[in-house]
């Protein structure tokens, strides 16, 4: 697949840009500050409906707009296809696919893929495990789409369970002297006189708060243990590509390795931990009984401590991890090798090349890494490029280069021609 034409209005710097695009590697050169970043970005949010650089929406609408529209002709197996989306902040974002309204706008997910690295993803390695997390859950849903409605389900049925940890704390705290699981009965015992009025609605609010807590444990259970199971399968499938390209990266055999810790309780944990990935049933028992385990502590805090959201992936190099030992050539090897990875994963299992984006990669790296991350991906079906200067960029991968300064876009080479497409308003009427 590739991506045929961008058209911005209002988004980041750009009140209205047209940007034509051919198969093979294109190279967009501008210093610091010019906006050939914001141009990829865009093609990343059409893929993902999420920015590399910012957690939020309300930042990639201009200063002073009310919205941002991004559209993008995207050729997959020759046939064209255009998504739209329109970016209002405090507002649910809309989409539209092929001209045709969505209900969602994750319905455009897989429409588009793209593997994207940038100067960011050091943090893969140095950062913390929240952006490791993030890295294999937004490779799930680029492998199979349906995964964003399973990670979005998760999260809000962990903001409900936390919402109830903290607004229900006293009556759970009474709760949890008694047992870890709610009972058919009352809890506590009435008193005598006008204390025993109290004393039942106290003990009809520890059973209600407890009864909802088991809902909630359940439903966390069997959520979270479908995400942890996919995560799994993904780091097993993902392992071989992450040993080659990081090699390949570095012309070295430091053995990368990404294993999997969970938050679960010891014995599950370590058969994760080595490379084992027990059946989605297993884990939600697992899980629920980790939950049943760590109740006194969660009330007592008033924050879920297991889950999906409290694992990690921890990355070694041979025997030490990465993180804190890996020298900052290596950590750039190893991030670079996690992104070869992902692309190399997702061209074996869609049969179709992610739009690989490289964005200010080159000049944090030296001559050898340079050129040899350049030979691994020569043969993509399309890579954009982006360089503060044209020398950062190995001669093999300038293609076609265009000039970004001061918001503008110019073609240095020629394109081969290609029909823009023509300016239309986002979802007339």
């Amino acid at each position: 697949m590739y991506v045929r034409h961008l058209t911005l209005a209002d988004f980041r710097s750009y009140a209205a840009a047209e940007l034509p695009l051919t198969p093979g590697a294109t190279t967009l050169v501008g210093r610091n500050g010019q906006g050939k970043t914001n141009l990829v970005e865009a093609i990343g949010y059409l893929a993902t409906l999420g920015s590399h650089r910012v957690a939020q929406d309300a930042p990639l609408v201009r200063f002073g707009a009310e919205r941002a529209v991004l559209r993008g002709a995207v050729v997959r197996e020759g046939r064209d296809q255009l998504i739209e989306l329109e970016i209002v902040p405090g507002r649910a974002n809309r989409a539209r696919l092929n001209r045709a309204p969505l209900s969602r706008p994750r319905e455009v997910l897989g429409t588009l893929r793209t593997v994207l690295f940038a100067p960011e993803d050091l943090g893969l390695i140095k950062g913390d495990p929240d952006q490791r997390r993030r890295f294999l859950d937004d490779l799930l849903v680029a492998r199979q789409p349906r995964w964003a409605g399973v990670r979005a389900d998760y999260d809000k049925i962990l903001r409900q369970r936390n919402a109830l940890l903290k607004s229900a704390a006293p009556d759970l705290r009474r709760g949890g002297r008694r047992g870890s699981r709610a009972g058919g009965g009352r809890a506590g015992r009435e008193a005598p006189g006008d204390a025993a009025g109290h004393a039942v609605g106290a003990a009809d609010r520890t059973a209600t708060a407890l009864h909802t807590l088991d809902v909630w444990d359940d439903q966390l259970a069997g959520v979270g243990a479908q995400l942890l199971y996919a995560r799994l399968r993904l780091l097993r499938d993902l392992g071989p590509f992450l040993a080659t390209a990081y090699d390949e990266v570095s012309a070295s055999h430091a053995d990368a390795r990404a294993t999997y810790r969970s938050s679960l309780a010891e014995a599950p944990a370590a058969a994760i931990a080595a490379g084992e990935v027990p059946e989605p049933e297993q884990l939600r028992t697992a899980l629920l009984a980790t939950l049943v385990g760590l109740r006194a502590q969660e009330i007592e805090r008033g924050v879920t401590l297991a889950g999906p959201h409290r694992d990690e992936v921890l990355l070694n190099l041979g025997q030490l991890p990465a993180k804190g030992y890996a020298s900052h050539g290596e950590s750039w090897s190893f991030a670079l090798g996690l992104r070869l990875a992902a692309f190399q994963l997702l061209r074996r299992d869609l049969g179709d090349d992610p739009v690989l984006i490289l964005d200010d990669v080159f000049a944090e790296l030296d001559v050898g890494r340079r050129d040899r991350l350049a030979g691994l991906v020569r043969d993509a079906e399309q890579v954009l490029v982006t360089a503060a200067v044209p020398a950062d960029v190995p001669e093999s991968l300038m293609g076609t280069t265009c000039r970004v300064e001061h918001g503008a876009v110019e073609r240095v080479e020629p394109l081969e021609p290609d029909e823009p497409l023509a300016a239309q308003e986002f979802l007339d009427g």
